[in-house]
Order: C-alpha cells, then structure tokens, then sequence
C-alpha cells in the first residue's frame, strides 16, 4: 500500500506524515508476506500511539487555525481512531499478537488510510486551498 499523490491533502506537513505512516504500513503488508507479523504488530503499535498523538493535534491545530468548518466531525474520527487503537493495543498485549490481532490491525489501518484519508483528510486540503491557508 505505497503513497500515491492522489492522496496528497495539499499541505506539507501533513501529507509528510501521512507517507510516514504509508511506509509503516507497508511495513506491515512486508511482515505479513514474511511470515513475520506477530513480531512487527508490537512495533507498528507503538508507532501509531506515538503517531497518532503528534499527527492528530497537527492536524486539530492546522484546522483550527484556517476555521475549517468540520473540524468537529475530524475530531470525532480521531477520537474513534484512538479509541479503536486502544482497544487494539490492549487485545495484542493480552494476546501476545495472534492472528486475530493481526488481522484486526491490517483491517484498521487500511481502513484509516484509505477512507479518512482520501475523504476526509482531502476535504481540509481542499477548503486550505480554496482560502489560500496550505501552509502550517
């Protein structure tokens, strides 16, 4: 699941971060093929949890700051989003990574990049650019 440019949101900052986590991701498409998922969910957990919080409130800040006007409705999917990788931390920690856990990782991920993402995410840009505001 590579980066495209179509998934570009039109503002630096972000669009940086989200092929930071494309390449995560991949990562974990990469560990799956190798048979080495059980040891990369651990770290792709960390990784979101860490990532979540910086790119999140980059994010919340960038809106607020161009008066994005659905703002409330990105900041719920974020809270969903933490809510979810929470429960999915929890589910690996007590499981050891399964593959359920697994499966459950893979699935919230790709569904995070490619509906929030190219939908909603894409929908800031658009308003940034329309208010001449692409820029943090």
């Amino acid at each position: 699941m590579p980066w495209m440019p179509n998934l570009s949101v039109g503002v630096q900052l972000i669009d940086d971060q989200h092929k930071t986590l494309f390449e995560k991701v991949d990562r974990l498409y990469d560990a799956v093929k190798s048979g080495k998922a059980k040891e990369y969910v651990g770290e792709l957990l960390a990784f979101l949890k860490e990532y979540t919080q910086t790119h999140f409130a980059d994010e919340e800040k960038f809106m607020l700051s161009i008066q994005y006007p659905h703002y409330k409705e990105q900041k719920e999917a974020h809270d969903y989003f933490v809510a979810q990788l929470t429960k999915l931390q929890n589910d690996y920690q007590t499981s050891g990574g399964n593959l359920l856990v697994i499966l459950n990782a893979n699935h919230l991920v790709s569904e995070w990049l490619m509906k929030h993402i190219s939908v909603m995410d894409r929908k800031i840009g658009e308003f940034a650019k329309a208010n001449n505001k692409t820029t943090v």
